[in-house]
C-alpha cells in the first residue's frame, strides 16, 4: 500500500473556497457590528427597558452564529446533515447558556437588597 492510497486529503485540498481572507473580513465586520450594537442598545436605550436582556440575548446568539459560520466554517453544504445537527446543537447550547445566565442574573438581582436596605442592616 502506497502513501497515495490514504484517505487523508492532500496538502492543498485542506483550504476550500470558504477560507478566503474576504470571508474572515466579513466575519470580523459582522462581529464588530454586533458587538457595537449590543453596547449601543444599552447606552442609547434603543428598546424598552425590560426588553433589553432579550435583545442582548438575541445579539449574542447572532454573534455566535457569525463565529460558527465565518471562523469555524460550520456550513450546511456537501457534508450533509451532521454539520447541520452540530450547528443546531451548538445554537441550542449557546441559547441555553445565554438565556439561563440572564434568568439567573435577574433572579439574583430581584432578591438583592438595595443600598439603603444594606445601610439599615448595618445600623
Amino acid at each position: 500500500m502506497s502513501t497515495h492510497d490514504s484517505h487523508a486529503p492532500a496538502g492543498n485540498d485542506i483550504h476550500d473556497a470558504s477560507t478566503t481572507y474576504g470571508s474572515y473580513i466579513w466575519g470580523l465586520g459582522l462581529a464588530i457590528i454586533l458587538t457595537l450594537a449590543s453596547f449601543a442598545s444599552v447606552v442609547f436605550h434603543w428598546v424598552w427597558g425590560p426588553s433589553e436582556p432579550i435583545l442582548l440575548g438575541v445579539l449574542a446568539i447572532a454573534q455566535m452564529g457569525v463565529h460558527l459560520v465565518f471562523f469555524m466554517h460550520v456550513h450546511a453544504d456537501d457534508e450533509g446533515e451532521n454539520t447541520v445537527l452540530a450547528l443546531g446543537f451548538g445554537v441550542f447550547v449557546v441559547a441555553l447558556v445565554v438565556f439561563g445566565s440572564l434568568i439567573i442574573m435577574h433572579n439574583l438581582s430581584s432578591i438583592m437588597p438595595t443600598m439603603d436596605q444594606l445601610m439599615q442592616m448595618q445600623r
